[in-house]
C-alpha cells in the first residue's frame, strides 16, 4: 500500500469511488458530498492552498486509488481542522486501513499546527461512527459552520503532540 498527495489524476478514480460508497449507505441525496461541485476536481482544492489543506490518497501497489482522506481548516472551533472525504473500497475494508488513514490525516493535521480535529458524519454511517469513536473522537453538538446539511452526527478530537 501507498499513501501519497492527491494529484488531478486521482481525481475522476475518488469521486467514482466517493459516490458508489455513498450510493451504497443511500447518502446520493442533497446535501451531502455526492452533489459537491468540485467532486471531480477535488486536487484543486487540496492543492491550491498547500500547508493548510492536503488529501491523502491510499493507492494499491499499482498505484490505483482505493481510499483517502482530506484535511482542511475549520472555523467552528480555534486551531482546528476538518476531517474530511474518509473513503476506502470495500474490497480493503477490515484491514486496519481505516485506521491508518485516520493516522495519517491527524498527523498531517498536526504537522500543519492544527490542535484538534472536527469531523461531520450521518448515522447511515455506522462503521465509520465505530471508527471515529475507537479513534478518540467524541460526539459534540451540531456546530453553526456545517457545511453538508445533510451530515447529522458531529465529533471533535484534541491532538496530542506524538
Amino acid at each position: 500500500m501507498i499513501f501519497r498527495q492527491i494529484s488531478p489524476g486521482d481525481d475522476t478514480a475518488l469521486a467514482e469511488l466517493i459516490r458508489s460508497n455513498l450510493r451504497k449507505y443511500k447518502l446520493d441525496i442533497p446535501g451531502t458530498v455526492y452533489f459537491d461541485e468540485n467532486l471531480y476536481h477535488l486536487s484543486d482544492f487540496y492543492l491550491a492552498y498547500g500547508e493548510k489543506r492536503t488529501y491523502i490518497i491510499l493507492a494499491d501497489d499499482n498505484d490505483m486509488v482505493i481510499g483517502g482522506v482530506g484535511i482542511a481548516g475549520f472555523d467552528g472551533f480555534a486551531d482546528c481542522a476538518e476531517l474530511q472525504k474518509l473513503y476506502l473500497d470495500d474490497g480493503y475494508k477490515g484491514q486496519g486501513l481505516g485506521y491508518e488513514l485516520m493516522k495519517q490525516a491527524e498527523d498531517a493535521a498536526a504537522k500543519r499546527g492544527y490542535k484538534r480535529v472536527y469531523l461531520e458524519t450521518h448515522d447511515n454511517l455506522d462503521i465509520a461512527i465505530h471508527l471515529y469513536e475507537k479513534c478518540g473522537y467524541r460526539e459534540i453538538e451540531r456546530p453553526a459552520s456545517v457545511v453538508h446539511s445533510t451530515m447529522n452526527r458531529f465529533f471533535l478530537k484534541e491532538l496530542t503532540v506524538r
